[in-house]
C-alpha cells in the first residue's frame, strides 16, 4: 500500500497561514485579555456564537489602514477593527460584520467602513440579512473627515437596503455620535445591559451643555432604551443571550423583501378550539385583561416573540405562527391604560406594521380601543401626526391582514386599527365587542343631558339608557349588518377560524398606485 507522504514546506503557504493566525489576533493577546476581563466576547467570538458552526466564511483579512498621520502608519494590523464575512443561520445565508474593540477601540476608518460597505451590497445583490455586531470607540480621531465620509457611506446603503433585505444591529458595547445613526436606519436593535451604550453625546458633554450628572447606564443604557425613548426593541442580559436572540428573530423572516417568511410545520392541531377564551374579556367593559393571554391561546404552541416589549406597553408587537404560516401581531393592551392609543403606542406599531409588509408577512391585529389618549401633552406633542403614521401604515399595507375586535373599537381608532375601511382583508369579531363614535356612558350623557338632569332617578334612568344604546348602537352585529365585519365568532373557535382565513388569502395580490414614494407624516 503506497504511503502518501507529506511535501516539504512551501514557503508562500506558511506565510499565508502565519498571515491567517497574526489576523485573528486584532489588537493581540493582552487587549483581548482586557476584552474578556470587562466581561465581553472578542469580535470573533461572536461570530462564532451568532453563526452555524464552521459556516463563517472572513473576507478582507488582509486590509489595513493607508493613514501616515500622528504615526498611526506604524501600527498596522490585518484586518483592522472590523472583521467582516458571510455564514448561516439555521443553514440560511446571513452577511455579517463584527466590530472589533481590540484594534484601535474599534473605532470607524476609511478602510473599516469599506469593508463593511462592500458586505452591505453583497448582501443586498444577493438577496440575504445582515446583522451587526456593534462595538466602537466611534470615529477614527486621525483619518478627520475621512471617518465621516465612511459613516454616511454606510448610511446611503442602509438606506438602500431598506424594505430590501433584514437589517439587525446588536449593541454590544459603546456606540455614540453619528455611529448610532447606522443601527438606527435598521430594522431591529439589540441591546446588552451593563455593557452596551447608544447616545448622541456622552455623560461628559451632558454636563458641560445642560450641567446634568448622568452615568453611561441612565443616559443609554439597554434598559433606558427598551422602556423610555424606543431604540432597543430587545434588551438581553448577557451577549450570548443577545445572539440566541437574534438566531430566533431570524427564524420568523424571509431572507428578503421577494421571499415570504419560512414556513414550519406544526404538531399543534389547527382546528384546536379553546373554551377559555370564551371567558376572557370580562363582562364588564371597564374591566381590564391580558391581551397576550389571548395571543397565547390561540397561535402555535403558544409561541410568542414580542419585540418592544417593556416600551409602549399599552400596544403589543411580535411575530408568531399559526398553523406553520408565520404572522405579525398587533393588539391593544387592555390591562395597560385600558389599551389607548397614544404617541409612543401609535409609532411603535406603525414600524412594525410597515416592517411586516416589506417582508410580506401577513398582519393579524387584535382589537381593544377605547380611542386616543386625550390631553394637553398628548396634542402638543404630535398625537395627530403619530396616530396618522399607524393609519398611513395599515392602509398601506397590501399583505393579508386579520382583524379581531375582542372587546372595544371606538371612534377613529376603530378606523386605524385595521378596519375594513381600510382594506382589512377579513374582519371578525367576538360577541363581546362594542364598535361605535365612543363609548355608551359617554354618548349617553352627551345625547340625554337635558333628560338625565329632569330625571327623578339619574342614576337608574342612565343605566337604562346605556342598555338600550349599547344594544341599538355598538353592538357587533350592527357592523356585521353593514359588511364591516365578515363574521361574528365564538370566541373559542377562534384559532381554526383563522388559519382558515390565513391560508384562504396565501395567494392575495393587492397593489398600491404607482408612485416613488407616499408622504407618511414622519
Amino acid at each position: 500500500m503506497k504511503t502518501i507522504t507529506e511535501n516539504p514546506k512551501d514557503p508562500k503557504i506558511e506565510q499565508l497561514r502565519e498571515l491567517k493566525a497574526k489576523s485573528k489576533l486584532g489588537g493581540g493577546k493582552e487587549r483581548i485579555k482586557r476584552q474578556h476581563e470587562k466581561g465581553r466576547l472578542t469580535a470573533r467570538e461572536r461570530l462564532e456564537l451568532l453563526l452555524d458552526k464552521g459556516s463563517f466564511r472572513e473576507t478582507d483579512p488582509f486590509v489595513v489602514h493607508r493613514t501616515h498621520d500622528f504615526d498611526l502608519d506604524k501600527t498596522k494590523i490585518l484586518g483592522d477593527s472590523v472583521v467582516t464575512g458571510w455564514g448561516t443561520i439555521n443553514n440560511r445565508l446571513v452577511y455579517v460584520f463584527s466590530q472589533d474593540f481590540t484594534v484601535f477601540g474599534g473605532s470607524l476608518g476609511e478602510v473599516h467602513a469599506e469593508k463593511i460597505v462592500k458586505i452591505m451590497e453583497m448582501a443586498m445583490r444577493n438577496g440575504a440579512p445582515v446583522i451587526g455586531l456593534n462595538d466602537s470607540g466611534g470615529a477614527r480621531i486621525q483619518e478627520g473627515v475621512v471617518s465621516l465620509g465612511g459613516y454616511a457611506d454606510i448610511f446611503l446603503r442602509n438606506t438602500l437596503a431598506s424594505g430590501v433585505i433584514p437589517q439587525i444591529s446588536v449593541i454590544m458595547g459603546p456606540c455614540a455620535g453619528g455611529a448610532v445613526y447606522s443601527p438606527a436606519l435598521t430594522d431591529f436593535i439589540f441591546m446588552v445591559r451593563g455593557s452596551s451604550f447608544m447616545f448622541i453625546t456622552g455623560p461628559d458633554v451632558v454636563k458641560t451643555v445642560t450641567h446634568e450628572d448622568v452615568t453611561f447606564e441612565e443616559l443609554g443604557g439597554a434598559d433606558v432604551h427598551a422602556e423610555k425613548s424606543g431604540v432597543c426593541h430587545i434588551a438581553a442580559d448577557t451577549e450570548a443571550n443577545a445572539l440566541f436572540l437574534v438566531r430566533k428573530l431570524l427564524s420568523y423572516l424571509p431572507q428578503n423583501n421577494m421571499e415570504d417568511p419560512p414556513y414550519v410545520p406544526t404538531n399543534d392541531n389547527i382546528l384546536r378550539r379553546e373554551p377559555a377564551l370564551n371567558t376572557l374579556v370580562p363582562n364588564d367593559p371597564s374591566k381590564p385583561y391580558d391581551i397576550k393571554k389571548a395571543i397565547q391561546l390561540i397561535v402555535d404552541d403558544g409561541e410568542f416573540y414580542e419585540i418592544q416589549e417593556r416600551y409602549a406597553q399599552n400596544i403589543v408587537i411580535g411575530f408568531s405562527r399559526l398553523g406553520g404560516h408565520c404572522i405579525g401581531i398587533v393588539a391593544n393592551q387592555p390591562a395597560v391604560l385600558a389599551g389607548v392609543l397614544d404617541i409612543q403606542a401609535s409609532e411603535k406599531a406603525a414600524r412594525f406594521v410597515r416592517f411586516c409588509d416589506s417582508f410580506n408577512i401577513p398582519i393579524l391585529t387584535f382589537v381593544d380601543v377605547p380611542g386616543f389618549l386625550p390631553g394637553v401633552n398628548q396634542e402638543h406633542g404630535g398625537i395627530i401626526s403619530s396616530g396618522a403614521k399607524l393609519l398611513y401604515a395599515f392602509c398601506e399595507a397590501t399583505v393579508p391582514k386579520l382583524t379581531l375586535i375582542t372587546r372595544k373599537g371606538y371612534g377613529g381608532a376603530y378606523d386605524v386599527m385595521s378596519s375594513k375601511h381600510i382594506r382589512g382583508d377579513i374582519n371578525l369579531a367576538w360577541p363581546s365587542a362594542e364598535i361605535a363614535v365612543m363609548g355608551s356612558e359617554g354618548a349617553v350623557e352627551i345625547i340625554f343631558r337635558k333628560e338625565l338632569a329632569q330625571a327623578e332617578n339619574p342614576v337608574q334612568r342612565k343605566n337604562e339608557l346605556v342598555k338600550e344604546y349599547r344594544e341599538k348602537f355598538t353592538s357587533p352585529y350592527i357592523a356585521a349588518s353593514r359588511g364591516y365585519l365578515d363574521d361574528v365568532i365564538e370566541p373559542r373557535d377562534t384559532r381554526p377560524r383563522l388559519i382558515n382565513a390565513l391560508e384562504m388569502l396565501s395567494n392575495k395580490r393587492d397593489h398600491n398606485p404607482a408612485k416613488k414614494h407616499g408622504g407618511i407624516p414622519l
